[in-house]
Protein backbone atom coordinates (compact mmCIF):
# COMPACT_ATOMS: atom_id res chain seq x y z
CA UNK A 1 0.00 0.00 0.00
CA UNK A 2 2.83 2.37 0.79
CA UNK A 3 4.40 1.67 -2.59
CA UNK A 4 1.20 2.78 -4.36
CA UNK A 5 1.02 5.95 -2.25
CA UNK A 6 4.66 6.70 -3.08
CA UNK A 7 3.96 6.25 -6.79
CA UNK A 8 0.97 8.60 -6.67
CA UNK A 9 2.69 11.23 -4.55
CA UNK A 10 5.86 10.97 -6.64
CA UNK A 11 4.00 12.00 -9.76
CA UNK A 12 4.49 8.79 -11.74
CA UNK A 13 0.76 8.42 -12.32
CA UNK A 14 0.52 12.05 -13.39
CA UNK A 15 3.38 11.56 -15.84
CA UNK A 16 1.70 8.50 -17.33
CA UNK A 17 -1.63 10.32 -17.61
CA UNK A 18 0.12 13.28 -19.26
CA UNK A 19 1.61 11.04 -21.93
CA UNK A 20 -1.74 9.28 -22.47
CA UNK A 21 -3.65 12.56 -22.87
CA UNK A 22 -0.91 14.10 -25.03
CA UNK A 23 -0.85 11.06 -27.32
CA UNK A 24 -4.66 11.08 -27.59
CA UNK A 25 -4.63 14.80 -28.38
CA UNK A 26 -2.05 14.39 -31.12
CA UNK A 27 -3.65 11.28 -32.59
CA UNK A 28 -7.13 12.79 -32.73
CA UNK A 29 -5.76 16.07 -34.12
CA UNK A 30 -4.04 14.19 -36.93
CA UNK A 31 -7.26 12.27 -37.61
CA UNK A 32 -9.16 15.57 -37.92
CA UNK A 33 -7.03 16.56 -40.89
CA UNK A 34 -5.98 13.25 -42.45
CA UNK A 35 -8.72 10.74 -41.71
CA UNK A 36 -8.15 7.37 -43.40
CA UNK A 37 -11.48 5.98 -42.16
CA UNK A 38 -13.88 8.41 -43.81
CA UNK A 39 -13.81 11.55 -45.94
CA UNK A 40 -16.94 12.86 -44.26
CA UNK A 41 -16.55 16.26 -42.57
CA UNK A 42 -18.83 15.04 -39.77
CA UNK A 43 -16.27 12.37 -38.86
CA UNK A 44 -13.55 15.02 -38.77
CA UNK A 45 -15.74 17.15 -36.49
CA UNK A 46 -16.19 14.20 -34.14
CA UNK A 47 -12.42 13.69 -34.01
CA UNK A 48 -12.15 17.40 -33.19
CA UNK A 49 -14.49 16.82 -30.25
CA UNK A 50 -12.21 13.99 -29.06
CA UNK A 51 -9.20 16.29 -29.41
CA UNK A 52 -10.89 18.94 -27.28
CA UNK A 53 -11.88 16.41 -24.62
CA UNK A 54 -8.35 15.01 -24.37
CA UNK A 55 -7.01 18.56 -24.11
CA UNK A 56 -9.34 19.12 -21.16
CA UNK A 57 -7.70 16.09 -19.56
CA UNK A 58 -4.37 17.92 -19.85
CA UNK A 59 -5.95 20.93 -18.13
CA UNK A 60 -7.14 18.64 -15.34
CA UNK A 61 -3.60 17.44 -14.81
CA UNK A 62 -2.53 21.08 -14.42
CA UNK A 63 -5.27 21.55 -11.76
CA UNK A 64 -6.98 24.07 -14.03
CA UNK A 65 -10.45 22.72 -13.39
CA UNK A 66 -12.29 25.77 -14.70
CA UNK A 67 -10.43 25.66 -18.02
CA UNK A 68 -11.14 21.94 -18.34
CA UNK A 69 -14.85 22.51 -17.76
CA UNK A 70 -14.95 25.43 -20.18
CA UNK A 71 -13.08 23.37 -22.76
CA UNK A 72 -15.74 20.67 -22.64
CA UNK A 73 -18.84 22.83 -22.20
CA UNK A 74 -18.05 25.67 -24.57
CA UNK A 75 -15.78 24.19 -27.20
CA UNK A 76 -16.81 20.52 -27.32
CA UNK A 77 -20.44 21.44 -26.71
CA UNK A 78 -21.58 24.74 -28.14
CA UNK A 79 -18.93 25.49 -30.75
CA UNK A 80 -18.98 21.97 -32.17
CA UNK A 81 -22.77 22.08 -32.44
CA UNK A 82 -22.42 25.24 -34.52
CA UNK A 83 -19.70 23.57 -36.64
CA UNK A 84 -22.00 20.63 -37.27
CA UNK A 85 -24.85 22.97 -38.22
CA UNK A 86 -22.61 24.64 -40.80
CA UNK A 87 -21.46 21.27 -42.13
CA UNK A 88 -25.05 20.11 -42.45
CA UNK A 89 -26.09 23.44 -43.96
CA UNK A 90 -23.42 23.22 -46.67
CA UNK A 91 -24.39 19.62 -47.47
CA UNK A 92 -21.23 18.80 -49.42
CA UNK A 93 -21.52 15.99 -51.92
CA UNK A 94 -18.66 13.61 -52.61
CA UNK A 95 -18.21 14.80 -56.20
CA UNK A 96 -18.16 18.46 -55.14
CA UNK A 97 -15.24 18.08 -52.76
CA UNK A 98 -11.91 19.36 -53.94
CA UNK A 99 -9.03 17.04 -54.60
CA UNK A 100 -5.72 17.60 -52.86
CA UNK A 101 -3.42 19.72 -55.01
CA UNK A 102 0.34 19.22 -54.86
CA UNK A 103 1.09 22.96 -54.55
CA UNK A 104 -1.35 23.37 -51.65
CA UNK A 105 0.11 20.35 -49.88
CA UNK A 106 3.67 21.62 -50.32
CA UNK A 107 2.74 25.13 -49.16
CA UNK A 108 0.99 23.68 -46.12
CA UNK A 109 3.97 21.53 -45.19
CA UNK A 110 6.36 24.46 -45.56
CA UNK A 111 4.18 26.73 -43.40
CA UNK A 112 3.74 24.06 -40.73
CA UNK A 113 7.49 23.45 -40.60
CA UNK A 114 8.16 27.21 -40.26
CA UNK A 115 5.65 27.51 -37.41
CA UNK A 116 7.13 24.40 -35.74
CA UNK A 117 10.64 25.85 -36.06
CA UNK A 118 9.55 29.12 -34.46
CA UNK A 119 7.80 27.18 -31.70
CA UNK A 120 10.85 25.01 -30.98
CA UNK A 121 13.16 28.05 -31.02
CA UNK A 122 10.94 29.91 -28.56
CA UNK A 123 10.74 26.87 -26.27
CA UNK A 124 14.52 26.52 -26.31
CA UNK A 125 14.98 30.15 -25.25
CA UNK A 126 12.75 29.86 -22.17
CA UNK A 127 14.59 29.83 -18.86
CA UNK A 128 12.48 28.46 -16.01
CA UNK A 129 13.49 30.09 -12.75
CA UNK A 130 10.67 29.16 -10.40
CA UNK A 131 7.92 26.58 -10.19
CA UNK A 132 4.63 28.19 -11.29
CA UNK A 133 1.80 28.03 -8.79
CA UNK A 134 -1.09 26.08 -10.28
CA UNK A 135 -4.33 26.22 -8.36
CA UNK A 136 -7.79 25.18 -9.36
CA UNK A 137 -9.70 27.60 -7.13
CA UNK A 138 -12.56 29.22 -9.05
CA UNK A 139 -14.52 30.67 -6.12
CA UNK A 140 -13.52 34.29 -6.82
CA UNK A 141 -14.28 33.95 -10.54
CA UNK A 142 -17.68 32.39 -9.83
CA UNK A 143 -18.54 35.08 -7.32
CA UNK A 144 -17.69 37.82 -9.83
CA UNK A 145 -19.50 36.07 -12.64
CA UNK A 146 -22.76 35.67 -10.75
CA UNK A 147 -22.77 38.99 -8.89
CA UNK A 148 -21.08 41.78 -10.85
CA UNK A 149 -21.29 40.27 -14.34
CA UNK A 150 -24.69 38.57 -14.20
CA UNK A 151 -26.35 40.78 -16.82
CA UNK A 152 -23.61 40.40 -19.50
CA UNK A 153 -23.49 36.66 -18.79
CA UNK A 154 -27.24 36.33 -19.38
CA UNK A 155 -27.13 38.55 -22.49
CA UNK A 156 -24.46 36.33 -24.00
CA UNK A 157 -26.50 33.20 -23.23
CA UNK A 158 -29.57 34.73 -24.93
CA UNK A 159 -27.42 35.77 -27.91
CA UNK A 160 -26.13 32.19 -28.28
CA UNK A 161 -29.68 30.85 -28.07
CA UNK A 162 -30.87 33.27 -30.78
CA UNK A 163 -27.88 32.32 -32.97
CA UNK A 164 -28.68 28.63 -32.59
CA UNK A 165 -32.34 29.12 -33.47
CA UNK A 166 -31.28 31.24 -36.46
CA UNK A 167 -28.95 28.53 -37.73
CA UNK A 168 -31.71 25.95 -37.40
CA UNK A 169 -34.13 28.14 -39.35
CA UNK A 170 -31.56 28.88 -42.04
CA UNK A 171 -30.61 25.24 -42.50
CA UNK A 172 -34.24 24.09 -42.77
CA UNK A 173 -35.01 23.06 -46.33
CA UNK A 174 -38.13 24.34 -48.00
CA UNK A 175 -40.91 21.82 -48.25
CA UNK A 176 -42.48 21.84 -51.71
Amino acid sequence: MEAINNLISGGVVQDIMFYVFAALTLLCAILVVANPFSRSPVTSAMFLVLTIISMSGLFLLLHAFFLAAVQILVYAGAVMVLFLFVIMLLDLKEEQRRKIKFFGLAAGLVSVSIVAGIFIKSLASIKLTAEPALEGETYVLGKLLFTQYTLPFEIISILLLVAMVGVILLSKKKLE
